[in-house]
């Protein structure tokens, strides 16, 4: 009950008492229901405009979500529920905790334009140092290095380290060992010198004007230091992504206080494994696909998309969820793209198609990474520094001494028994 009326309530009751104690043409009386009356419009007229300043709000906050979901901002793909709960989530929770201010709606790129620009699905957004995609620039080049990958259905790419041009040459061959990690084969380089004459471990197999058109497609500067990866597309987003990272650390460009979250829509569906010759799924088995894409699932599965999502804050995915799948006829058909006959889908997963029979209503969610979003807030590097009791780089635990001996009646319980490690005698 409002205010007001509380005030009101308090006024009828005066009267009613003051009637009854014959006290009804005491001045006094008067003065006070008067006061009440009077202080109670007041109450009202207050309440309304607040009212009417929150419905206005309201219906703003509404007005902008429509026109960022007609001009192609949002991400609508059934999905939209889910996200906008959890955005206003983390302004609440920010605001509340760190007195920050989330700006609403939270930016939203696609996978491929995040594997595209920063070369990781979890992209750190407080920098830029963006890949580019060179390719059609040095495709006619004589450097085998970068023809030789774009043949086999690679791509060049490269990233631009502002500011970097004079860096030593033992720094980048530390940067070359540091690219292999991650599967590299080597890396080419191009060092700006700050009279703009250039210095690079390739220049001797392309022309001065295929070089000049190189830089200028990486928007290289005097003093620019540009680096550059030629393999499959994997290879060259895990490389430069990677190295993106190291050079941000290195040149003092990742801070703390700085908060930018970032949804990544519209995953890959699945994803080829040279290790099993087939399709898995790039998430899990029931993740709903983009109903556009249906189609592709039987003649080009590797571009059919994902309804998935992550939420990802400085280049950690603190939440991640997908809207799921509930008709069987998509869902077989999901098992069939992954391999399995229908038998082997009805001996594994049968009581799941056995369930949609019956009817199940379209549903969505996302669960968060806790400890590594307190992490992030705390302004830690490890989740280990954030959680109660962390293991220790064995796995172990100091606090409970686990994983420790177990007793042969724990054992007997379970159904298990332990055997003897062997060991060979040299």
């Amino acid at each position: 009950m409002p205010i007001y009326q509380i005030i009101l309530v308090i006024a009828v009751v005066i009267l009613v008492l003051s009637l009854l104690l014959n006290l009804l043409f005491s001045p006094i009386t008067w003065i006070i229901i008067a006061i009440l009356v009077i202080y109670s419009f007041i109450r009202r007229y207050l309440y309304e405009k607040q009212l009417k300043e929150y419905n206005e709000r309201i219906e703003k906050e509404i007005a902008e979500k429509k026109a960022a979901y007609q001009s192609g901002q949002a991400y609508r793909n059934g999905s939209d529920d889910v996200i906008d709960v959890n955005e206003r989530y983390l302004a609440f929770l920010f605001k509340e905790v760190l007195d920050i201010d989330v700006k609403l709606p939270i930016q939203r790129i696609t996978w491929q334009e995040a594997m595209d620009r920063f070369g990781s699905d979890k992209p750190d957004m407080r920098f830029g140092m963006e890949l580019h995609d060179v390719s059609d620039i040095v495709k006619d080049c004589g450097f085998g290095v970068f023809t030789g990958a774009l043949e086999n259905g690679g791509s060049v790419r490269g990233i631009n380290a502002e500011g970097q041009g004079a860096m030593p040459r033992k720094k980048i061959d530390k940067l070359v060992e540091f690219a292999k990690g991650y599967g590299a084969k080597g890396l080419a380089y191009i060092a700006i010198h700050e009279d703009g004459s250039w210095k690079s471990s390739f220049s001797k197999f392309m022309t001065e004007e295929q070089m000049e058109a190189l830089i200028k497609a990486m928007d290289g500067q005097a003093g620019d230091l540009l680096l550059f990866a030629a393999d499959r597309n994997k290879i060259v987003w895990n490389v430069l992504g990677a190295l993106r990272l190291e050079l941000a650390k290195q040149m003092d460009l990742l801070d703390k206080n700085e908060y930018r979250f970032v949804w990544v829509t519209e995953f890959p569906l699945l994803e080829w494994s040279e290790e099993e010759n087939r399709f898995t799924a790039m998430h899990h088995p029931f993740t709903m696909l983009m109903e556009e894409d249906l189609p592709l699932l039987d003649t080009d599965p590797g571009k059919v998309r994902a309804k998935a999502y992550d939420i990802v804050l400085n280049g950690n995915e603190i939440g991640g969820g997908s809207v799921r799948i509930h008709q069987d006829d998509i869902q077989e058909r999901m098992f069939e793209a992954l391999g399995f006959t229908k038998e082997a889908a009805h001996e594994q997963f049968g009581f799941l198609l056995d369930a949609f029979k019956y009817g199940v209503p379209p549903h969505a969610g996302l669960a968060y990474g806790l400890d590594r979003l307190v992490m992030l807030m705390a302004k830690q590097d490890s989740i280990r520094d954030v959680i109660a009791f962390p293991k220790v780089k064995d796995a172990s635990c100091l606090m409970t001494e686990s994983p420790s001996v177990v007793s042969e009646q724990q054992l007997e319980e379970l159904g298990l028994e332990t055997a003897k490690e062997e060991t060979t005698e040299e």
